[in-house]
């Protein structure tokens, strides 16, 4: 083979996604979810989700980082050696998040004020460098970026439903504050689901966290078993296949 058949060649196996889109988003969001599968960034998971508003600001900051890392750890993964691999992903993983963390400084500052030490900690989220080891490092962008941006979106849900279960229970509201992440046009947003409600501390506090993120994965596994059940009810159903019988004849030398 010459040389440009070679180029040829490499070029195509770069630009062919290795799964399925389909797949990239059925593992992102439920099969194979950052956090109620592979159980990553659970330390800012479980110490800002007190509410739906610092869930939300943290889980979109993590999505971003995720898809920009992806996108440019799959850019490079053809120049870059194996011995500087991993610090490599860890620079541009930190230049992404040094980004949202001045962006969140001048437009959401008081949301900013509040997450604190878990914006710049995001470099620390081994969902993101595990993301971008394991698959942006070989698939091309595309691919790449919808995996950072289903895992984010993944991600960003369970931060999401945990924080209203625990805004719900310790506040009894929804979708409070949420004017420090969209500005004045959410002034009005806050639902309050119960009126004259004590509050509930324990649901605010670390444990509440812990208590709810076991729910949201018992949940799942609950989902997942059931569906798995139904798959062996309809296979049963179905019988085993059918055996062909296939006749061999042959001729003998006389």
């Amino acid at each position: 083979m010459s040389a440009e058949d070679t180029l040829t060649s490499e070029t195509t196996q770069d630009t062919t996604p290795s799964a399925n889109y389909s797949e990239i988003i059925y593992n992102g969001l439920w099969k194979n979810n950052p956090a109620l599968v592979q159980l990553l960034g659970l330390c800012p998971m479980l110490a800002v989700t007190s509410t739906v508003v610092n869930a939300l600001g943290l889980g979109l900051a993590t999505m971003v980082v995720l898809i920009g890392s992806n996108v440019a750890v799959s850019l490079i993964r053809n120049y870059v050696a194996d011995a500087v691999r991993l610090p490599a992903f860890v620079m541009i993983i930190a230049s992404f998040t040094t980004c949202i963390e001045l962006i969140m400084q001048a437009y959401t500052y008081e949301l900013y004020q509040i997450l604190g030490i878990f914006i710049p900690l995001i470099v620390t989220n081994c969902a993101i460098l595990g993301r971008a080891d394991a698959f942006a490092s070989r698939n091309p962008v595309l691919p790449s970026a919808l995996d950072g941006m289903m895992m984010g979106l993944g991600f960003t849900f369970i931060l999401v439903v945990l924080g209203g279960m625990r805004e719900l229970i310790g506040q009894g509201t929804l979708f409070s504050d949420m004017q420090l992440l969209f500005g004045d046009m959410a002034l009005h947003w806050k639902i309050v689901v119960f009126s004259d409600y004590p509050n509930v501390l324990f649901a605010m506090l670390p444990p509440g966290a812990f208590i709810g993120l076991g729910i949201l994965i018992a949940f799942k596994n609950y989902m997942d078993e059931r569906e798995k059940k139904r798959l062996a009810a309809q296979k049963a159903q179905q019988g085993p296949a059918e055996s062909k019988r296939v006749r061999v004849t042959g001729q003998t030398a006389s």
